[in-house]
């Protein structure tokens, strides 16, 4: 299977046969040193927290040390898992822009940290795969002509038509860069000019970027979020997203890990149309194990803005992994913005943008893409979830209302759930912080001093004491449940346009009014636990939920 992706990859014989020699004697080497056994596949228990990890400060304490002891409090006993964002030394973007992939930023830690996490909990990293920071040793070498970094990265001449290449930002595709020589390079950069995408076409790249796999899998990582992974291979004459190689490659990744440490988990991240984002799965056997599910985090945002789940029902009615093998990766918030992408196609693109510009009325941030036609449309809303949910005038008692029906509907829908660090603290949006760094996205990206984080989670009746110990308790109920686990079925029940309903494995029931309105469904008629109250509920057909009510049922 190795050696005929290496050939799919790369047609040119000597190459594949290098790659292929130094391949084996790497698997041979890795299958010798990770010993660690695995979680195969997953089940309900499996919940992720998704932080950063500086995400809290004491002091002159390594701040992934006291990110341990506020975990050990706080979290242990509902997130079995941990989603490190970039724990790598970085020059911008909160991490994704990497200037060493084997170093453990100064300021979070060392590896010794991460191995303490890592037997707290199993751990993702993220796997920065589609480009490295400019201040990067790789980079400067090549603009230094180093052999052993020449044809690492993408040179291309400015007059070349590179309109068809698919843009996720505004700014230049090509950056200008020069060299010891005092020549000028235009470099391939999609995201910033801080952000130098890698050249996989040459197989020295490929073969590097498995060491740091392989490096991570060694390190603990049980799953593994590969970064942007829809551009990772270029073709002048195309979009340059999603190519044939690109998903050949993430295949040799997933062939390389079943390898070498069993269990390993592989997650793409494309925030793109689900159509693209699910074709990551491949057959259900042979690529991503998991997708981010891009699409839910702006269809519940949009059924709870307008009370109408129509597009969210019909979206839920058609998922379903292609094997027992995959599953969801699912969110709603994130340490990026509200992506819009995922949803085009879904919703009308007026409906779209007229929530979008709603949300900017109520202070959210919003970062716009270029498209193929020189225009700009808007592709991320910067926000915390919180905000997104509702009015800036509204009460605390209606705020976590929405949120906690957001995150029932996260909490039960098909997939494994994630909960962004900034929603079990209840945050709101961080306007300070945007001030400070001219990011949008830093509106949810604030970092917190441990002692005072603290003390606010344990001020009884305060907003984050109401959220974190509420969607806590959701959380545990949820990993309680067999019914929720990640791969069992999921019906949608039909129901007024402000209920959305579903049944998982034939037995349990969460009913969600996404509205400000009384609405009502029918269930069939029997004897009923209402999970959330623990109290048996008769049904005799009609169900009534108040405004933004949420109910969990199981059949007797």
């Amino acid at each position: 299977m190795i050696e005929e992706l290496i050939s799919k990859i790369y047609p040119n014989q000597d190459d594949a046969d290098f790659l292929t020699t130094a391949l084996k004697e790497r698997i041979t080497t890795y299958k010798k040193k990770i010993s660690r056994t695995r979680k195969a596949n997953w089940d309900q228990d499996d919940v992720f927290l998704i932080t950063y990890g500086d995400q809290f400060f004491h002091g002159d304490e390594a701040k992934m040390a006291t990110f341990q002891k506020v975990y050990d409090k706080f979290f242990a006993d509902s997130f079995p898992i941990v989603h490190f964002l970039p724990f790598f030394p970085y020059s911008s973007d909160d991490g994704f822009s990497v200037i060493d992939y084997e170093q453990v930023n100064p300021e979070i830690g060392d590896w010794a940290d991460v191995q303490v996490m890592s037997e707290k909990a199993r751990l993702m990293f993220d796997f920065v795969c589609n480009h490295m920071s400019a201040e990067s040793n790789w980079f400067k070498g090549y603009l230094k002509n180093e052999a052993i970094y020449r044809d690492f990265f993408i040179e291309e001449d400015p007059a070349v038509d590179l309109s068809m290449v698919t843009r996720p930002r505004t700014s230049p595709l090509l950056s200008k860069f020069t060299d010891n020589e005092g020549k000028t390079r235009h470099i391939w950069t999609t995201f910033s000019e801080d952000q130098i995408d890698l050249n996989f076409a040459n197989p020295k790249v490929l073969l590097r970027m498995v060491d740091v796999l392989l490096f991570y899998l060694d390190q603990g990582a049980d799953f593994v979020r590969l970064d942007a992974i829809g551009f990772l291979w270029k073709k002048i004459g195309t979009s340059s997203i999603h190519l044939e190689e690109t998903h050949n490659v993430v295949q040799l990744f997933r062939s390389i890990a079943d390898e070498v440490a069993p269990g390993t988990v592989l997650i793409t991240e494309t925030n793109v149309p689900h159509k693209d984002n699910i074709s990551y799965l491949g057959d259900g056997t042979n690529e991503a194990q998991m997708v981010y599910q891009f699409p839910l985090p702006p269809l519940v945002l949009h059924a709870i803005r307008t009370g109408d789940t129509h597009y969210l029902k019909t979206w839920a009615q058609e998922i379903c992994p292609p094997s027992q093998q995959t599953s969801f990766f699912n969110f709603l918030a994130s340490h990026d913005g509200i992506g819009v992408n995922p949803i085009r196609g879904i919703i009308p693109e007026e409906e779209i943008l007229a929530l979008v510009d709603e949300l900017k009325q109520d202070g959210a941030l919003v970062n716009n893409k270029q498209n193929p036609d020189g225009t700009f449309s808007p592709y991320e809303i910067n926000t915390t979830y919180m905000d997104a949910l509702s009015n800036q005038a509204d009460s605390d008692e209606l705020r976590i209302k929405r949120f906690l029906l957001a995150h029932s509907v996260l909490l039960t829908i098909i997939g494994i759930p994630a909960v962004y660090v900034q929603s079990i603290l209840g945050s709101r949006n961080y306007y300070e912080g945007v001030k400070e760094t001219g990011a949008n996205r830093t509106i949810n990206r604030q970092k917190y001093e441990a002692s005072e984080i603290a003390q606010e989670l344990l001020a009884t009746g305060s907003l984050r004491n109401q959220v974190y110990r509420q969607l806590q308790e959701l959380i545990q109920l949820r990993r309680s449940e067999a019914a929720f686990h990640p791969n069992h079925s999921m019906e949608v029940l039909p129901s007024e346009d402000n209920i959305f309903a579903i049944v998982r494995n034939n037995e349990i029931y969460a009913l969600h009014n996404m509205s400000n309105q009384v609405g009502t469904i029918q269930l069939d008629e029997g004897l009923y636990t209402n999970l959330l109250t623990k109290n048996e509920c008769p049904i005799e057909g009609t169900i009534k939920l108040e405004p933004y009510q949420f109910v969990w049922l199981k059949k007797q």
